[in-house]
């Protein structure tokens, strides 16, 4: 029986052969790119609720507007969309792969249950949980030296906790205690392997503060991060603030200047930047 401490020699050794892809090889690769896509491609409704994936650290402010304002939820463009879409195409080639080298590949989609809150795990792979991620080289990097442990902007290890503790009485899951982050560079297609132990009560700590968010009345105060925007005076969002689509709910006054490396959303401005304005909903504002 493989293990899954060798997945990536494995599929890499498959690669440099021809042939892998076969019939059921194939038909496992669209029933998992079926499923992945359906819901990212034609965004089917569903109800707010909170999801295993959203337990990553939030702004407070932000998560209450997700559950009580998603209607005023920013919509995302067309080229992040078309990004998205990759990177699930991305995700469901690497599974398929590692079926072809022999993986036991197992709970594909699942629906897990923790402390009220729902999810839906990538797979079980050998008996571990594993959550497949495609992302960038710079990102790719961190998966790789193991500095996601400290600098996990996205939440991905609060959500593995998750799907690790949801997992805990499936006889599927033959290790209970820990889970692995399988990462692909999007760029290169490098492959690793990250593992993670289970942070029991850091997870079950989480869920009970988001839930207690959520139930209150009125949203709290935002918590966003504000950096320095250079030397001029002026303060903009924190990378991973810049990326809620709810940031106009938390700062009614944001700005947005559009530079030549991207946008940048100034919550604080002392000198106006010599570049186009926008608002909210994408329009120049003049003078």
């Amino acid at each position: 029986m493989k293990h899954i401490k060798t997945i990536v020699e494995d599929i890499y050794e498959v690669i440099r052969n021809n042939g892998w892809y076969s019939e059921e090889i194939s038909r496992g690769f669209v029933r998992e790119l079926d499923s992945r896509l359906v819901e990212n491609i034609n965004g089917q409704p569903t109800i707010p609720s909170l999801r295993l994936s959203q337990m990553g650290k939030k702004c407070p402010c932000q998560l209450w507007h997700s559950i009580h304002s998603s209607g005023l939820q920013e919509p995302l463009p067309p080229w992040a969309r078309i990004k998205y879409t990759y990177g699930h195409i991305l995700e469901a080639y690497v599974i398929s792969m590692a079926k072809a080298a022999g993986h036991e590949v197992l709970g594909e989609q699942d629906e897990l249950t923790l402390d009220g809150v729902v999810g839906h795990r990538d797979c079980v792979i050998d008996g571990c949980i594993v959550d497949v991620k495609s992302t960038s080289s710079l990102g790719f990097q961190k998966f790789k030296d193991g500095s996601i442990r400290t600098s996990d902007n996205f939440g991905y290890l609060d959500q593995l906790d998750g799907y690790i503790l949801a997992s805990r009485n499936d006889p599927l899951v033959r290790n209970k205690e820990s889970g692995y982050l399988l990462a692909i560079d999007k760029t290169l297609g490098k492959i690793c392997l990250y593992e993670h132990h289970l942070r029991e009560e850091s997870i079950r700590k989480r869920i009970a503060d988001y839930r207690a968010i959520v139930a209150l009345d009125r949203a709290p105060k935002c918590t966003c991060e504000e950096v320095p925007d250079g030397k001029s005076g002026n303060y903009r969002l924190g990378v991973t603030a810049s990326y809620s689509p709810f940031k106009y709910q938390c700062n009614p006054r944001l700005r947005c200047f559009l530079y030549s490396d991207g946008p940048r959303y100034l919550t604080r401005v002392v000198r106006k930047p010599d570049v186009i304005e926008i608002d909210r909903h994408g329009k120049i504002i003049h003078g």
